[in-house]
């Protein structure tokens, strides 16, 4: 396990971030808000998919009207994304909303801010200021000579510092940028310089393919790094492809066993199954079974149950024929049409 770095604690809704407490998985609908119909339908696909804490935009008064209407049914706390109307703010904690998404330098005056401070202040919502690359303000700019690691890190700590000195510290913070080097620079510095929780992203990531790339570099980095509190990916792609690779790189860190973790060879000449459509069943049905365990998919006998010893469970397969084995010892042979079969009766029978 990494060395997390420290952090003050704050809550949205039930679950905890900073100050060690586990990684949580964020996401956002893409649904028209006031839609609860189909915005409940997606969040609730989010949920098990494995999110811990949803955003939706709030843009209009129909928008908040929704809010306890999606609250009352759905499992987890809800943020909402408010830009630059402050009274969407005031309107989001009046109907129940659990955290907030702002950026003080775009909700305008400092009586503003006030306003939506002493609304969150009241109701127990904690704030998420985001500052990206695009957003930073010109001063900063300026001062450190166009878009880096100090105009994004500066730019932050002057939104944090407006909510402390009106005695508010529910704060996490978010540097996001397209850039991975510039994020990753952005998060190690900001880091340094104060204790709140970090929201990780690489925003605008792009589609599945090259973001999902992106944001295991860089959300993967600083996390082996003991940086980061909460993390969304952000794909061109339905949300729960964010929720899924969020999942994987928690996993892949061991910083959190939540679901059958898969191993699986990269197949070669010795390869005689199908093993790639094999992997791309099991995965479909491994998403439905809450068990913590590692189970590999081995294209041959020859390396298979050696290499993945370390597997709680696992196949290799050839000539039509495949075996099941347990930490390394055969325990079953089968017919290669009923290797997925065996195993999952195999997963089964495991505590």
């Amino acid at each position: 396990m990494f060395e997390r770095k420290k952090t003050r604690l704050i809550h949205v809704g039930n679950v905890p971030i900073g100050n060690k407490s586990p990684i949580s998985i964020q996401s956002m609908t893409n649904t028209d808000t006031k839609n609860v119909e189909e915005t409940v339908k997606q969040i609730l696909e989010l949920e098990e998919a494995g999110c811990d804490i949803i955003r939706f935009a709030i843009n209009d008064l129909e928008d908040a009207q929704a809010i306890p209407k999606i609250k009352e049914k759905i499992h987890i706390p809800t943020i909402a994304d408010i830009q630059y109307d402050y009274k969407l703010a005031l309107l989001a904690a009046k109907f129940g909303i659990d955290g907030m998404r702002i950026n003080p330098g775009n909700i305008g005056e400092k009586w503003k801010v006030k306003e939506v401070v002493e609304s969150c202040k009241d109701k127990g919502i904690s704030i998420r200021v985001g500052v990206n690359s695009g957003s930073i303000k010109q001063k900063f700019l300026d001062d450190f000579k166009g878009v880096n690691e100090n105009s994004i890190c500066y730019s932050a700590l002057e939104e944090v510092n407006e909510l402390e000195s009106l005695g508010f510290k529910d704060i996490k913070v978010s540097l996001k940028a397209s850039n991975v080097k510039l994020m990753i620079d952005s998060y190690r510095k900001f880091s340094k310089l104060i204790d709140t929780p970090l929201h990780l992203g690489v925003t605008e990531a792009g589609p599945p393919k090259t973001g999902s790339i992106k944001s295991a570099i860089g959300i993967g980095t600083l996390l082996a790094e003991g940086i980061g509190d909460t993390i969304r990916v952000s794909l061109t792609s339905d949300p729960i492809e964010e929720v899924y690779l969020a999942k994987e790189i928690l996993k892949s860190l061991d910083l959190r066993r939540d679901g059958i973790e898969i191993i699986s060879c990269p197949t070669c000449g010795r390869t005689k199954i199908d093993l790639i459509s094999l992997v791309n069943e099991a995965e479909k049905n491994f998403g439905k079974i809450n068990k913590n365990i590692k189970v590999a998919l081995m294209g041959c006998r020859v390396n298979g149950p050696g290499e993945a010893r370390e597997a709680d469970l696992g196949i290799a397969g050839g000539n039509g024929k495949g075996v099941i084995f347990k930490k390394g010892q055969i325990v079953r042979t089968v017919d290669e049409n009923k290797l997925l079969e065996a195993l999952l009766e195999e997963i089964e029978k495991l505590n």
